[in-house]
């Protein structure tokens, strides 16, 4: 059995944790440090027992405590050399990955880490290097794919073999665009290596989730553009225009931006 939890989903940092009976780790290390013990800490669990960090870009929300937490654990960091690379230039992330802790991971190289099987794969952002991770323990399989300018041939693989898969759903067409953010960052969030939209993700659903999936989580909504009510409506809406239902079919859920989730537990 996986155990899954949100500790931070947005632009305000992202941060994920998954435990095997013996092992743990976390995807992202964008939330401040005492901040993931206490929510650990709250649940009857420990940083401690966090073995590993994976990395999926070099942009803040996603890294600004991996240094610190990397250092004080002595928890080895991977990520691909690009993200190493961003990692170790980014001001955000005031204390660097010791050095005996950067771990090299290689796109669509699968590779075991501790119990985990782990392959990493390109998603379209504009970041250095940016993946997702399709993560196996246990005969469960969980995707996490965030920041998701489109939906690639690859992606939509991983989606359809997926049990259990967290999704961007950053935004709303009509929020965006009747907003006040600046013509070029509109542009760029709606982009190739943006952000994947409400309408998209669901789109995404339809088209490639099979009789394997079980739960979906949407991640990194953002706080101007979007709504959980809206997103949800939207995604339900799409899937069933194809014969879909939510909460028959599979089950979606979104991921609150600063508030930890409940323990999820996947088997």
């Amino acid at each position: 059995m996986l155990k899954f939890i949100s500790l931070g989903s947005g632009s305000s940092g992202n941060c994920y944790y998954l435990e095997t009976a013996g092992d743990a780790m976390l995807i992202d290390a964008g939330v401040g440090i005492r901040t993931v013990k206490k929510y650990l800490h709250d649940y009857g669990l420990s940083i401690s027992n966090v073995k590993q960090i994976l990395v999926t870009h070099d942009h803040a929300d996603h890294i600004k405590a991996v240094g610190m937490i990397s250092n004080e654990y002595d928890i080895p960091v991977y990520a691909t050399r690009e993200v190493h690379a961003g990692i170790h230039r980014n001001y955000c992330v005031p204390k660097k990955i010791p050095g005996d802790n950067c771990r090299v991971v290689e796109k669509d190289q699968r590779v075991k880490i501790g119990e985990f099987y782990v392959t990493p794969f390109a998603v379209p952002h504009d970041s250095s290097g940016n993946v997702g991770y399709r993560i196996e323990a246990g005969g469960v399989v969980f995707c996490l794919m965030t920041d998701v300018g489109h939906v690639t041939e690859q992606m939509r693989q991983f989606i359809g073999e997926a049990n259990y898969l967290v999704i961007e759903a950053n935004y709303d067409t009509e929020m965006l665009y009747g907003g006040t953010y600046p013509a070029h960052l509109k542009t760029r969030i709606d982009g190739p290596t943006g952000h994947l939209s409400n309408k998209d993700c669901g789109e995404a659903l339809a088209n490639y989730a099979t009789g394997n999936l079980c739960h979906v989580w949407l991640c990194h909504l953002s706080e101007e553009n979007n709504h959980p009510v809206l997103a949800l409506k939207t995604i339900e809406q799409t899937l069933r225009s194809y014969g879909i239902v939510m909460g028959k079919d599979f089950i979606v859920e979104d991921l609150k931006r600063k508030t930890p989730s409940q323990v999820y537990e996947l088997e």
